[in-house]
């Protein structure tokens, strides 16, 4: 089996004990050499400080590659784009450009009066600066604000037509249903890089709500395997297993690239990573 290029999601910390686990997550995930990192924005945009500066010191003190994610919500343009420019100067080339989902009590997504209206216009005014490589958001299950399935993949070509560079799509549990979002992508003309998000299932009840809250689809079998195991404690035994025939079925597939959510919770992405055959480099070391 071909061994895929990977990348991981991480989120920014709110308190000194989470700034230990995201630095853990990074050492524990940093061996594998993925591509890339990005950190996430909260909802509402409400921790835009917290991954600015996530940003700044994963990309000084890592090594790694880091993409820093970049919203519309509850900002001017100029603020937005103040926001990238410090990315720019901080070094960082890369930004995963969102739409962002609405403040906490808000039902959808309302532009600042002075702001982007859509991930669109961000796209083409982040691409009009010539300074990032821009990655969006896509989604092989229907989006829950999507009239259908077609419109999604409309506007994922419109915010690919815009200047983005690449998709990563939001987790899904059948590797058919990736399958069945990329012939429908290249039947509509999109030929730029679709990168499936693996989400390692950490907590079943939590990624249960996740998935419900964006309208992925949830397959019975997967349900009710979980519901056997969280009974049986072997939930851990089972998310592992499940992901990797996941991973496995996208490789054979002919997938190249997976884009790991780690929820900062780096051993279950790390032993899938394993199990496919990704494994640290090796280091010469200094001996007596």
């Amino acid at each position: 089996m071909t061994k895929p290029e990977i990348s991981f999601e991480f989120f920014p910390p709110k308190t000194l004990e989470a700034s230990f686990r995201l630095w853990d997550t990074v050492q524990t995930l940093a061996p594998l050499e993925p591509r890339f990192v990005s950190v996430t924005y909260g909802a509402g945009g409400t921790t835009r400080e917290l991954t600015r500066d996530a940003v700044a010191t994963l990309h000084k003190s890592s090594g790694l590659k880091v993409a820093a994610h970049l919203t519309c919500v509850d900002a001017s343009r100029q603020e937005t784009l103040e926001i990238a420019d410090t990315f720019a100067r901080a070094g960082v080339e890369d930004i995963v450009a969102l739409r962002g989902d609405p403040p906490k009590g808000q039902s959808r997504f309302t532009a600042h009066p002075e702001g982007f209206a859509s991930s669109v216009e961000l796209i083409e005014a982040l691409a009009d600066t010539e300074m990032f490589s821009i990655r969006v958001g896509a989604y092989p299950d229907k989006h829950p604000e999507a009239q259908d399935f077609a419109a999604d993949i409309e506007w994922l070509k419109a915010k690919l037509d815009a200047g983005a560079d690449e998709a990563l799509t939001q987790f899904f549990f059948e590797a058919e249903t990736f399958f069945r979002f990329r012939d429908a992508c290249e039947k509509a003309g999109i030929d730029k890089p679709i990168v499936p998000g693996i989400l390692p299932i950490e907590n079943w009840k939590g990624a249960r709500n996740f998935a419900r809250r964006c309208g992925t689809h949830i397959p019975g079998w997967v349900e009710n395997a979980f519901e056997k195991a969280v009974r049986d404690d072997r939930e851990d035994l089972l998310a592992t297993a499940l992901c990797t025939e996941l991973c496995s079925d996208l490789i054979e597939g002919g997938v190249d690239k997976l884009h790991f959510y780690t929820l900062n919770r780096p051993e279950l992405t790390r032993d899938v990573c394993f199990t496919l055959g990704i494994t640290p480099k090796a280091e010469l070391q200094n001996v007596a």
